[in-house]
């Protein structure tokens, strides 16, 4: 059991053999430890397995377990269905629901089945009411750029979806040969990842496919005020690619995006881990715009630290509003290591550009748009979420083609 727990390794093992199975939560031997059903069913404790096992082998499968605990939870259906008996009453769900919600369809119909895109979101702090729909009656196009070797497509898609935008994940390649046009799509999400293994630096090589197959369509896009966001790998391609920070003052843009880079994290390994990030109230940044609470969302990347040629150089993207989002504590301050978990210059989480319709950050967002994606919910902790971002950029979009 690892991601989802015993009840998405059941649901799984089910869509695997197009079996059913009967469980009773129960029977999970940390049942007699208090813990709710929820938890039973879905806390990610490692070092554990769930094992078919015939029937008329039960005995000898048992005893060679010898002092390994185990327990007996249900057993398999010949019914596609999965049935599981929890102590407050029984929940059942077909395979192939299961089958629909794991690989999805043309239209989306699960998640559209589950989110109302166009009317109010429950959000942690009360309710707020996104039309989030053109003039024309259909919601922002989103473009999702994918490349060899990006991993977040479906994450940042579905972020795109929650916030009321009709998000489409497209290849570079698509968007080279013609198959895809730039210019039908209202924002643009350069995803996180490893783009091309990043065999010659973080984002190198996805950075040139920009500005040497989508340079001016790309130029064009961002010159009309459309919303893009770069996450992690796409933050680091955005700035390879020139486009950001972009100009600064009376420096020439591709002059600038030498003098800003991503380099290897200070601490020389890998950094994986949840921080905070605060929204800079003089930033002139779209997707932050309004946004005063913090934002806690996980690092993952070997090369994010935010750094340039010189001292003045970092101070002039404070003085001209283009960072957007800042490292800091649990309480809004200033942090060391490991809150700046790369050891950026100013603590800097997050560029934009000049006309704020770009933004780049190396956490990831996406990965905390729900509620339940808190690490610490099941203790009453909750809020700081990502999606605002991504709600920022499609209102943004909506209100530009008014």
């Amino acid at each position: 059991c690892s991601e989802g727990g015993i009840g998405v390794s059941l649901a799984e093992m089910c869509l695997a053999g197009e079996l059913g199975a009967a469980i009773q939560v129960a029977g999970i031997p940390a049942a007699q430890a208090g813990l709710d059903d929820a938890t039973l069913l879905f806390s990610e404790s490692l070092a554990r397995f769930i094992v078919e096992v015939r029937e008329g082998d039960r005995a000898a499968f048992e005893a060679s377990l010898g002092a390994i605990p185990f327990h007996q939870i249900g057993r398999v259906t010949i019914e596609p269905e999965l049935h599981i008996v929890c102590r407050t009453g029984t929940a059942m769900i077909a395979v192939a629901d299961m089958d629909k919600a794991w690989s999805g369809s043309p239209h989306h119909e699960a998640t559209s089945a589950r989110i109302n895109h166009n009317t109010a979101r429950q959000q942690t702090a009360g309710t707020v009411t996104l039309s989030n729909t053109h003039p024309s009656g259909r919601r922002p196009r989103v473009l999702v750029m994918h490349a060899a070797g990006t991993n977040r497509d479906h994450d940042a898609a579905l972020a795109c979806e929650l916030a009321g935008g009709e998000p489409e994940i497209v290849h570079v390649n698509q968007l080279a040969a013609g198959a895809r046009r730039l210019s039908d799509y209202d924002m643009l999400v350069v995803p996180g990842g490893f783009s091309y293994g990043d065999d010659l630096g973080a984002g190198t090589l996805w950075a040139l496919d920009m500005r040497h197959q989508l340079g001016e369509s790309l130029a064009q896009f961002i010159a009309e005020g459309k919303p893009v966001l770069g996450i992690c790998n796409g933050f680091q391609a955005l700035v390879k690619a020139g486009l950001l920070p972009g100009a600064l003052a009376s420096i020439p843009a591709d002059a600038a995006s030498r003098m800003v880079t991503l380099a290897p994290n200070a601490s020389g390994q890998f950094e994986c881990r949840w921080v905070y990030l605060k929204p800079e109230p003089h930033s002139r940044c779209v997707f932050i715009a309004g946004l005063s609470e913090l934002i806690y969302c996980p690092v993952a990347h070997g090369e994010g630290r935010v750094t340039g040629l010189d001292s003045s150089t970092m101070e002039s993207l404070a003085a001209q509003g283009l960072i957007a989002l800042r490292y800091v504590d649990a309480n809004g301050e200033a942090v060391g290591y490991p809150g700046n978990p790369n050891g950026s210059v100013l603590n800097i989480a997050g560029l934009t550009n000049r006309a704020g319709n770009v933004l780049g950050l190396m956490p990831h967002p996406e990965n905390h748009i729900f509620p339940w994606q808190h690490p610490r919910h099941t203790r009453g902790a909750g809020g700081m979420r990502g999606l605002e971002l991504f709600i920022n950029g499609i209102e943004h979009a909506r209100k530009l083609a008014s």
